[in-house]
């Protein structure tokens, strides 16, 4: 495996587990000469929102470089996780412009969609355990209500890692998610029950918007602000598989959102205490 990074001087774990390092950064084509040498497969795992406004334009710049310099290499296919749900928020329209733009650009695509991904340093993840854990009462804003179907990192991991193995799965759009559909309240009241808490108070709050709720999240949670945002306006828009039709053929039978959350909480004890 090669990884291609930024700051290589945070890419140690990669190598010990074997990865070829090399550097780059996708919004400078110059960067990006000779690293998908010897190439078969590129999986392109990167979006922009840390840096703050503009990520959109950022995040399609990069994938324009990315795909043509993959083709002009030779690259069979290319990877690409982005997200579930309509268009409602400029995140989630940002990480479908970026599937067409790999789709336009560069070799076929096989375009993953996944709503949250339920592991030990996924944002989204990190967020419901800050809430659960630093608030005795929750304000719940109306998007608390909204519908998602959560995947277990374990499994995105394992689609991704299929998807050459998987000739249906070229060049078409393929929707993954857990067992699970549930409204985001529900899903706080299982983290709590998975900490050994008991479920927290939920008072409605139901005209409080993205912009106050990203600020509230600032507040009680170390979740980058920049990040922050984007994600709570996605979440007006319900995240859920339309077309299961394209996660078939892989023929994984993927976790349970209790139990992608009690592995989550288990891999952090055994880095450490968590914050």
């Amino acid at each position: 495996m090669r990884a291609l990074v930024r700051d290589p001087g945070r890419a140690e774990g990669l190598r010990r587990q074997g990865a070829e390092v090399i550097t780059g950064d996708v919004t400078d084509p110059a960067s990006l000469r000779g690293s998908f040498d010897g190439v078969d497969y590129a999986y392109y795992l990167v979006h922009a929102m840390a840096g703050g406004a503009g990520f959109a334009g950022r995040e399609q710049e990069g994938a324009v470089n990315f795909a043509r310099a993959a083709k002009q290499a030779g690259v069979r296919r290319v990877i690409y996780l982005g997200g579930l749900g309509e268009a409602l928020s400029e995140h989630l329209r940002s990480r479908h412009a970026t599937a067409l733009a790999l789709q336009a650009e560069g070799p076929p695509l096989t375009y993953f969609r996944a709503a949250m991904v339920v592991g030990a340093r996924s944002e989204s993840y990190r967020t419901l355990r800050y809430l659960v854990k630093r608030l005795p009462v929750m304000i719940a804003p109306a998007w608390l209500r909204t519908e998602t179907q959560p995947i277990a990192v374990q499994d995105a991991v394992e689609y991704l890692a299929l998807a050459p193995e998987i000739p249906a799965s070229l060049g078409r759009e393929v929707q993954i998610g857990g067992p699970d559909v549930l409204a985001y309240g529900e899903m706080l009241d299982r983290m709590a029950l998975a900490m050994g808490m008991r479920p927290r108070p939920q008072v409605p709050v139901p005209l409080i918007s993205p912009a106050l709720s990203s600020l509230w999240l600032g507040l009680v949670t170390p979740v980058d602000t920049n990040v922050a945002r984007p994600l709570v306006e996605g979440l007006r828009s319900a995240t859920v598989v339309t077309d299961p039709s394209g996660a078939e053929p892989f023929g994984i039978r993927p976790l349970g959102f209790d139990e992608a959350l009690r592995r989550a909480l288990e891999e952090e004890r055994a880095e450490g205490p968590p914050a």
